[in-house]
């Protein structure tokens, strides 16, 4: 018999799980520390684990699959490898749309001429030579390039030209827009390629991690990894288009969480370390958004699950508002690794830091915070910055590294980069205070709060005498922060609010009012009228209390803290191709084929070459992604207007999807 493995690499804990292959039930489970410098320690910890629970062999093991939020948190954090935009054919000022410049945080744009019209005619020749000049100049100080040509979905030949330099010249992994989205409007495709740039050396390294572990123990089954859309993917498909990671955590999360319930109609609601998800299951299915993912404040062309991700997790920073006289408690969007977690295994170090701060009634900037080095490619460092990272050898508290209030920048710039962690309180710190969670040390976790807690607020006064209290004031303020993240979901899936904000409806003081039952003059009353499915190791210690204000139904599974696992092995394989056919003139239409435009004098005969040679593309990209026994869907969507009586075409889009079983190894006969 075979069996499934499904692992899921979080920013906390990587979740590994067991099941038939039948995939009707779980035979094994485990967890282990995400090790951000070496992932395969975590990997491996949780599959041996899970594996030894189920008393099953690796030779036994038919179908790995892979889901991560990694990509997701980075997206969230502002976090990923510095990369260059070759932007082909723009006109100044197009990285300000679709949050291109905010995207790039400083990174360089190389601006080419060339670029082709709306009809995939060459507007300008590419500028080569001045492209290979910024190559030889600048190649080295990034990890990675995106290029975005103007219309390259109509005509992608200035993209190929440049990619196809790019890795002569350089070396490094290239993005073309064109590959990720056959969508109009090049600034948002060029945003989707920065990110996906971004992310591949993230995504390579988890991707070589879990097989460099699977290799070791003997697991030679195919390994998968978890799209945006639920659907799987080949590894070797997601190391060239990682972008398509993410919200893979949150889909698996969802199709677990289908799995675990069988729900029909509720909200799920997924707490990591860093972000709260929540997606909408209707008719047991959850919704893609047709806008393309929004994520981290980035709305994307990939297509994923209809899903709202927030800053907010296990994990947050904990943030002091001195505002006012009183002041008050906001969390995330920044993920700390917990000071209870680093006193796990840095005890002496933390406990030294902790007691020294505490000794003086004088509180310091940065008591109570650590930084941590990590691993990632340091090109284009400033001085300032790679001086403060060589002083970062090891696990210090944070007012150690830095040497003067002019380096807090460039640590902040070493955070985005991935390059370092910081250490500080947590909602995480505040359970185990509490006593709702026993897992790493309690005590530091106590010391680092009464620090914070003598911080001083508007008046003057510290915002905590007791760190148990100032505890409880985190978890009601997570408390508060989830209620808003559900209602924003609520509200923004309700047709009869369709033209109101949710995230101001969910905040709105009738709305808040309502979920009181205030009773005056007027009479409120609101609730959550579908029950929430709460997922995440974390959830039985939050949730709770969020039902109750909410006044709904709260599920919470069993198996809730590996879901994500759990939804990596029971979906499929699909891929869709995407083409355009276009009318340049009377008589005359262009499809834009996957390799070049192709003109024909007949409609039908367009559109018949279009749908063939995307059946084709669909097709091979399935084979690629693992799929077998596929099964084809092709739609077309004809455009066309009256024009004085007579019918006048105007564009047609085609789409073939191929989906189908996730391709599995045949289990050895064991010999006994």
């Amino acid at each position: 018999m075979g069996y499934f493995l499904g692992v899921d690499t979080g920013g906390t804990y990587t979740d590994a799980v067991i099941v038939d292959e039948a995939a009707t039930r779980v035979i094994g489970k485990a967890k282990s520390l995400t090790t951000r410098n070496d992932l395969a320690l975590g990997i491996g910890g949780a599959v041996d684990a899970a594996l030894a629970q189920a008393g099953v062999v690796p030779q036994d093991i038919s179908l790995v699959s892979l889901s991560t939020t990694l990509a997701t948190n980075a997206l969230v954090e502002g976090q990923g490898g510095r990369v260059a935009l070759v932007f082909i054919g723009f006109d100044a000022g197009d990285e300000a749309r679709a949050g291109l410049d905010e995207a790039l945080r400083g990174d360089p744009i190389l601006r080419i001429g060339g670029g082709h019209g709306h009809a995939g005619q060459e507007l300008a020749p590419l500028d080569t030579a001045t492209l290979e000049q910024h190559l030889r100049e600048r190649g080295d100080q990034v990890m990675g390039f995106a290029v975005a040509a103007r219309f390259a979905t109509r005509n992608p030949a200035h993209e190929i030209a440049a990619r196809d330099l790019i890795r002569r010249v350089t070396g490094r992994p290239v993005t073309c827009s064109h590959e990720l989205s056959a969508n109009l409007n090049g600034p948002k495709r060029a945003l989707t390629a920065v990110l996906n740039a971004r992310l591949i050396g993230m995504i390579d390294r988890l991707v070589a991690a879990c097989e460099r572990h699977l290799t070791a123990i003997g697991i030679t089954a195919p390994l998968m990894v978890v799209r945006g859309d639920g659907a799987l993917i080949s590894a070797a498909m997601v190391r060239e288009r990682p972008i398509e990671t993410i919200l893979s955590g949150p889909a698996a999360s969802i199709v677990g969480a289908r799995w675990l319930t069988g729900a029909s109609d509720a909200l799920v609601s997924d707490i990591g370390g860093t972000t709260t998800d929540v997606a909408l299951l209707r008719n047991g299915l959850p919704e893609i958004d047709p806008q393309g993912a929004r994520v981290g404040g980035f709305r994307t062309m990939v297509e994923a699950v209809a899903m709202r991700t927030t800053g907010l997790g296990g994990d947050s920073e904990v943030h002091l508002q001195t505002e006012g006289l009183t002041g008050g408690l906001r969390l995330g969007p920044r993920r700390l690794i917990p000071v209870s977690l680093l006193a796990d295994t840095h005890g002496d170090m933390v406990h030294a830091a902790l007691d020294r701060a505490l000794s003086t009634e004088v509180s310091g900037e940065y008591d109570g915070r650590f930084v941590i080095p990590m691993q990632g490619a340091q090109g284009g460092l400033s001085p300032r910055e790679a001086t403060l990272l060589a002083r970062i050898t090891a696990p210090m508290p944070l007012a150690q590294a830095l040497t003067s209030r002019l380096e807090a920048a460039a640590l902040d710039r070493l955070v985005a980069r991935g390059l370092v962690m910081i250490a500080g309180v947590t909602p995480s710190d505040a359970s185990h205070a509490l006593g709702r969670l026993a897992v790493w040390d309690a005590q530091a976790a106590e010391k680092a709060l009464r620090l914070l807690g003598r911080r001083r607020n508007g008046a003057g006064e510290r915002f905590a005498a007791d760190p148990l209290a100032l505890a409880q004031a985190i978890i009601d303020q997570l408390t508060r922060q989830t209620v808003d993240c559900l209602l924003e979901a609520a509200f923004a899936e309700d047709p009869a609010f369709a033209e109101d904000a949710p995230e101001i409806l969910a905040r709105h003081r009738l709305t808040r009012a309502a979920l009181q039952g205030h009773r005056g003059v007027v009479q409120l009353t609101a609730r959550l009228a579908v029950p929430v499915i709460g997922l995440g190791a974390s959830a039985p210690a939050y949730y709770g209390a969020v039902g109750e204000v909410l006044g709904c139904q709260m599920i919470l599974p069993e198996h809730a803290g590996v879901a994500n696992a759990i939804g990596a092995v029971v979906g499929q394989v699909s891929q869709r191709a995407t083409g355009t056919l276009t009318s340049p003139s009377e008589g005359r239409f262009a499809a834009h084929l996957p390799g070049g435009i192709q003109v024909f004098a007949d409609q039908d005969a367009a559109l018949d070459a279009l749908t063939d040679a995307l059946t084709r593309e669909a097709t091979d990209r399935a084979l690629r992604a693992g799929a077998v026994d596929l099964h084809l869907t092709t739609t077309r969507d004809i455009r066309e207007a009256e024009v004085e009586g007579r019918r006048m075409f105007i564009e047609a889009v085609v789409s073939v999807t191929a989906a189908g079983r996730p391709r599995v190894a045949h289990a050895r006969d064991v010999q006994i």
